[in-house]
């Protein structure tokens, strides 16, 4: 917000005049010659002003368009408006449901903050744009990227890692950028997990290999390397899976995932090493899979 100029303490910058002269005043009661400056104009409102004005009185929330009233004319966010029959403000019927056009048309005119700026983002955006921006904000909680773990623990991404130590102590941390994830027992019926830890690079990267039926009888096998650390840190590394035995070689290649995306993401998309249980056996010894990891730096 720009701030109306004061004038400085230096001498004026009129013509300067030459040789002494007298004083000239005017006589009392008359008109001075040079009028007073207009008062500097009031400053525009301040966007947050504007944007509290969207404030849901229940959850603190942004009303956004389509914004509905009660017959008093309060507003609330239509999540919050789903949950509630009466009013929060004056405890008037929300219904029938009463279109506010007038604040539709302010809301299109204002920038509304991230709702994750208390946690770094520093964004201000369109109410069209802000359910997008949201959804993949590097601000927003991190949820324990732990596959198939009932953990619910969302917080930031500094405190992954002391999350993952602490709560998930099973898991194994490996130190180097080439490493073998030994997963045993794929035999194993049902949906199976295996998890490890590569540390390398300065990051930590958690290597998943999820064994899912599609359907009866037929098991595939999806292998993945998620960051623990941001999308565009993701983009500064890259990592190759292989499979080895038997005269044969399966290779994967890619850029890791956040674990923003999660491994849910890469298998929906079929973005990571997908095989088959027969395919499996073919480099599994004694019904233990040994998938060698390495992880690489990309030039920028």
């Amino acid at each position: 917000m720009s701030r109306p100029s004061s004038a400085g303490s230096g001498k004026p910058c009129g013509k300067q005049q030459h040789g002494p002269g007298p004083a000239v005043l005017p006589p009392p009661g008359a008109a001075s010659p040079h009028p007073p400056p207009p008062p500097p104009p009031l400053p525009p409102p301040q966007q947050h002003e504007l944007t509290s004005v969207f404030e849901c009185p229940v959850c603190f929330d942004y009303v956004l368009p389509p914004i509905l009233q009660c017959q008093a004319g309060h507003l609330l966010c239509n999540p919050c408006r789903q949950k509630l029959s009466l009013c929060p403000t004056c405890r008037g019927s929300l219904t029938p449901s009463i279109r506010n056009l007038a604040m539709e048309k302010v809301a299109s005119a204002v920038l509304f903050p991230c709702k994750y700026a208390t946690t770094g983002c520093s964004l201000t955006l369109h109410h069209t744009e802000k359910p997008e921006h949201e959804d993949i904000c590097q601000y927003r909680p991190y949820s324990c990227p732990c596959p198939g773990a009932s953990c619910k623990w969302q917080g930031s991404l500094e405190a992954v890692m002391s999350h993952l130590m602490h709560a998930h102590k099973s898991i194994t941390t490996l130190q180097g950028e080439d490493i073998v994830f030994l997963a045993t027992d794929i035999n194993l019926p049902g949906a199976v997990d295996w998890v490890m830890m590569q540390s390398c690079f300065g990051h930590h990267f958690m290597l998943v290999l999820e064994k899912q039926e599609k359907y009866e009888g037929h098991q595939q096998f999806f292998a993945i390397v998620l960051l623990i650390g941001t999308r565009k840190q993701a983009e500064n590394f890259a990592y190759r899976l292989e499979l080895n035995g038997n005269r044969r070689r399966l290779t994967w290649e890619a850029t890791p995932r956040s674990i923003h995306d999660g491994v849910g993401a890469a298998i929906r998309n079929s973005d990571c090493l997908i095989f088959d249980t027969a395919v499996a056996h073919l480099f599994a010894d004694n019904g233990n899979l040994g998938i060698n990891v390495t992880i690489s730096t990309c030039c920028p």
